[in-house]
């Protein structure tokens, strides 16, 4: 009944998407997964003092950045790497394809389903965490909690944002799921670790001025490295140590670096949807 009531085709594969996901359990997996980091960095001090033990806001936040720039990534290539591949090989994007649609509602439909489950699943971890913190944490002022949370929850679906594209090009490119995860795996090897050791490498080594244009293009290049230099200069750099620390001070400004990472998403979902169009069936 509900399907019949949604008019729009985006809306209908968005909808079927959602379903899927809370149907497999993913949605509660990640959620839970999510909730279990967020909850084990907020209150882990806690567990070593023996009472109630809280960071500072900055740490909070470094620290919980510092977790998802690993997980988020990962979460999305999961649930996204079989987008098309998946369907290809059950025979079902060929009947989607015979109804009424076009291949931009099929893309945009699948992206509106698969974010809708990302922003749930971390909205739930991350809003569940803020609300305990707010409840117990005398020491934090609540409407700087709420603003580095909300924060936090836009930066980290942009990231998601970014890798569910990835994702989507990957599946269309492949033939063979087990190809499609291959691949998509050693991209967020790319980008997650060796990419951001070759950075972290870069920054600790000693660079003269001139080079701090090359520093901001070589983080600009990557979405993991975006999400951590929002996230550092957000908080000014509080709580982060060592070459991490050295991220903040980045000349662009969070605008700047929001910019770019709707940048990344606009270009990924043009190359998506350029490969989906002249993808033969």
């Amino acid at each position: 009944m509900q399907m019949n009531r949604l008019k729009s085709p985006i809306l209908i594969i968005a909808h079927k998407e959602i379903c899927d996901s809370s149907r497999n359990r993913w949605l509660t997996f990640m959620g839970s997964i999510f909730l279990l980091l967020s909850l084990s960095v907020s209150f882990a001090g806690s567990a070593v003092t023996g009472s109630l033990y809280l960071p500072e806001l900055g740490s909070l936040m470094s620290s919980l950045s510092t977790i998802s720039v690993f997980i988020i990534p990962l979460a999305s290539i999961l649930l996204c790497y079989d987008s098309f591949v998946g369907e290809e090989e059950a025979g079902t994007l060929l009947l989607l394809l015979s109804y009424p649609l076009t291949r931009s509602q099929i893309i945009f439909g699948k992206l509106l389903g698969h974010i809708t489950v990302m922003l749930t699943a971390t909205g739930f971890a991350f809003g569940l965490t803020a609300a305990l913190l707010l409840l117990v944490g005398e020491q934090y002022n609540g409407a700087e909690l709420v603003a580095a949370f909300a924060q936090f929850l836009l930066s980290s679906n942009l990231l998601a944002l970014t890798f569910i594209l990835l994702s989507y090009i990957v599946s269309l490119k492949c033939t063979e799921k087990a190809k499609a995860i291959g691949c998509l795996l050693l991209l967020w090897f790319l980008f997650v670790l060796i990419y951001d050791l070759l950075l972290l490498t870069l920054l600790v080594s000693d660079f003269s001025f001139a080079n701090q244009f090359l520093i901001n293009i070589l983080i600009a290049m990557s979405p993991t490295d975006l999400y951590r230099a929002i996230n550092l200069v957000a908080i000014e750099g509080e709580g982060a140590t060592g070459s991490l620390a050295m991220i903040a001070t980045t000349d662009w400004g969070l605008s700047a670096m929001y910019g770019l990472f709707l940048l990344w998403i606009v270009s990924l979902t043009l190359i998506s949807h350029r490969i989906f169009k002249r993808k033969p069936l």
